[in-house]
């Protein structure tokens, strides 16, 4: 029977966390000083998402095989449904052009400056403005926006579970000519690989708001402590990474690649403290509390670095790395304000969902979900100007 490294190491992350708050009790500060901290609500709801990361796998894979093109009976349906919805979609656009260039005749009958009133104040509720001068009826535009994010969520779901099925390690070692066997090397190789592979991986994660949907949830609490360190994702079933799939095409043996994977989170867990500062020259190689608080940071020079898991080497190699040099802000750029783990794993994909709903190009409503969170924040922020 394989046992999950990560599951065996929990008592260990247990006693963890107990040293830790027994450390922050001996060393006191001012209240409200220290964002290492155990606060009640924040540690349910981290210790909540690690519970669920470790269901998740299991879940994803009853919910999401079945609509796996190739796999599941249902993955034709899925096909479909994002075709015709998106086609249903298009026809809106051109309608929507019609309404807004007065092609058509205006269905609103209140006077030009009021309507513009109303626009403006519809797209301050909504979030991502109508664009002024939009005059499609409320209901065929909801009408309109929900066929939008059908077609984009259809389209998604379909390339994550092909491409998480295309790529699995099990798949692509049957592909291989290279077998590296279970030795010391090839197990060097394993961790070595994966660990690069993870960088990769990680900074996509900030770069892509797709991936951002499904990392956000670990960094979305303000504090930072060994709890935070199991605040982790639960829809990683449903986003694209550079497979970790290919160290299999080099011959690395798909049980050596999860193996890789549970000693990668184990070392990831011991970095999320305050407790421990600096640690001289091992920072110039490994991945350390120090470096990991920067990448915490909603510091305006904190933000989207230090992406490493055990070595922090890709991060000096590709220009990521930031040393720690001021105090970190933890937490997002806009906080969620809440501890509900529903909340804190939906909330990105929710704005996702208004964002795309909302836009009336093909371009903006890709590019809501896959440029970088910060294009979309902006973009937002302009979409009700004329």
């Amino acid at each position: 029977m394989k046992i999950d490294l990560t599951v065996a190491a929990i008592p260990a992350f247990v006693a963890a966390m107990g040293a830790e708050y027994a450390w922050q009790r001996t060393h006191p500060v001012e209240p409200g000083t220290r964002a290492g901290d155990y606060q009640l609500a924040d540690t349910v709801a981290s210790l909540s998402m690690g519970i669920g990361s470790l269901a998740a796998p299991y879940v994803a894979r009853r919910l999401l095989d079945p609509v796996t093109p190739g796999v599941g009976r249902h993955g034709r349906t899925l096909l479909a449904i994002g075709a015709a919805t998106a086609a249903l979609t298009t026809v809106g656009d051109v309608v929507r052009r019609r309404l807004r260039d007065g092609s058509l005749p205006d269905p609103q009958t209140v006077p030009a400056d009021v309507r513009e009133v109303q626009d403006e104040l519809a797209g301050i509720r909504q979030g991502p403005a109508v664009p002024r001068g939009d005059r499609t009826p409320p209901a065929l535009r909801r009408t309109h926006g929900a066929l939008a994010v059908s077609a984009v969520a259809s389209t998604a779901l379909v390339t994550s579970t092909t491409w998480a099925a295309l790529t699995a390690g099990k798949r692509l070692f049957a592909r291989s000519p290279l077998d590296l066997g279970t030795g010391p090397w090839a197990a060097a190789a394993a961790i070595l690989g994966w660990d690069f592979v993870y960088y990769w991986n990680h900074r996509f994660s900030h770069e892509s708001r797709w991936l951002w949907a499904v990392h956000v949830v670990h960094h979305s609490s303000e504090r930072y402590n060994l709890s935070t360190a199991l605040r982790q994702p639960v829809a990683e079933g449903v986003t694209l990474t550079v497979p970790y799939g290919l160290l299999a095409l080099l011959g690395v043996r798909p049980a050596l690649i999860e193996q890789a994977r549970g000693i990668n989170l184990i070392y990831q867990f011991w970095i999320h403290t305050e407790a421990i500062r600096r640690l001289g020259w091992v920072e110039k190689v490994f991945n350390t509390p120090s470096h990991h608080r920067v990448h915490h940071g909603s510091n305006r020079d904190y933000l989207d670095r230090n992406h490493g898991s055990i070595l922090i080497l890709w991060d000096r190699l590709f220009g990521t790395f930031e040393e720690e040099d001021e105090p970190v802000v933890y937490g997002l750029t806009t906080n969620l304000d809440s501890y509900s783990p529903a909340r804190i794993a939906t909330h990105e994909w929710a704005d996702i969902a208004v964002d795309v709903a909302a836009a009336d190009t093909w371009h903006d409503r890709w590019s809501f979900l896959l440029r970088r969170p910060g294009w979309a924040y902006a973009r937002r922020a302009t979409a009700g100007v004329a």
